[in-house]
């Protein structure tokens, strides 16, 4: 296998950069991984991997879920606090 040459590399880099400045952004993005997991990037230093199952369950929870975070906003660590 040849060695790439340096616009390859130059490509690649400017390829990589763009996708790390992404991330940066706080947009998530999500993937499929090899066990059948869905795993969301971008909430935090480690992907959230959940199957599907549990995705459906919890999404089907969001409302209470919304309703305890307010209810206990207070006691909850905040960006800036």
């Amino acid at each position: 296998m040849a060695e790439p040459s340096y616009e390859e590399l130059k490509a690649r880099l400017a390829e990589l950069e763009k996708q790390q400045g992404t991330r940066r952004t706080g947009s998530l993005e999500f993937r499929v991984g090899e066990k059948g997991g869905v795993s969301v990037y971008g909430l935090g230093r480690f992907p959230v991997t959940l199957y599907y199952e549990q995705w459906i369950r919890l999404l089907d929870s969001s409302d209470k879920l919304r309703e305890f975070l307010e209810e206990n906003k207070s006691k909850l660590k905040l960006k800036g606090q």
